[in-house]
């Protein structure tokens, strides 16, 4: 289990259906090291604090294993990491395996898994399709946020080792699932 890559953004203003949104969607990989604090990484922030960030929601996580999925299913569209809006992308980490208050250390850092991503329409400005936060939804690869229970610096490379896990926990998908129950979209 590994971190592949790191990404970090600040908001910007896009024009969306006619109007001006706010989003910290758009993530570019860093070089070398960063510092991961509490509430994000440095040169990172997040545009709604009401929906996304926070404490349980210092670092958005997403598997690279679903990237060759997405790719085929956009052929036209390129998908550099980063282009759901994660922090991290990861390798070797998936919604099945990985449960909800799972602890890891990642560099210096330790972080805990809290909840799976849910879908927003920021999805669609980024991937300038509307259906997008649907299609994420439908397909069950919703990637995972993180709360950062020590900081300390980070990078792509860098192994991620399992060092608490509580095994009466749900994994991310079943969590994720647990939402949406009786939801017929």
């Amino acid at each position: 289990m590994k971190l592949v890559s790191v990404q970090v953004g600040r908001p910007r203003t896009v024009w969306w259906h006619g109007k001006a949104v706010s989003t910290g969607i758009y993530k570019e990989p860093v070089a070398g090291r960063i510092m991961l604090h509490r509430f994000n990484l440095d040169g990172d922030q997040q545009a709604d604090l009401t929906v996304h960030g926070g404490q349980d929601k210092a670092v958005y996580v997403y598997p690279s294993e679903h990237y060759p999925v997405w790719q085929a299913e956009f052929r036209n569209i390129e998908l550099p990491y980063g282009m759901f809006g994660e922090n991290f992308t990861t390798e070797g980490l998936d919604e099945e395996s990985v449960h909800i208050g799972d602890q890891f250390r990642i560099g210096e850092a330790v972080v805990e898994v809290t909840q799976p991503r849910m879908p927003c329409y920021k999805l669609g400005i980024r991937f300038s399709r509307p259906d997008m936060p649907k299609r994420f939804h439908a397909s069950g690869r919703c990637g995972f946020y993180l709360a950062v229970l020590r900081e300390g610096e980070v990078g792509a490379g860098d192994l991620w080792k399992r060092i608490a896990r509580n095994d009466q926990q749900v994994s991310v998908i079943q969590r994720y699932r647990q939402y949406f129950q009786g939801d017929d979209d």
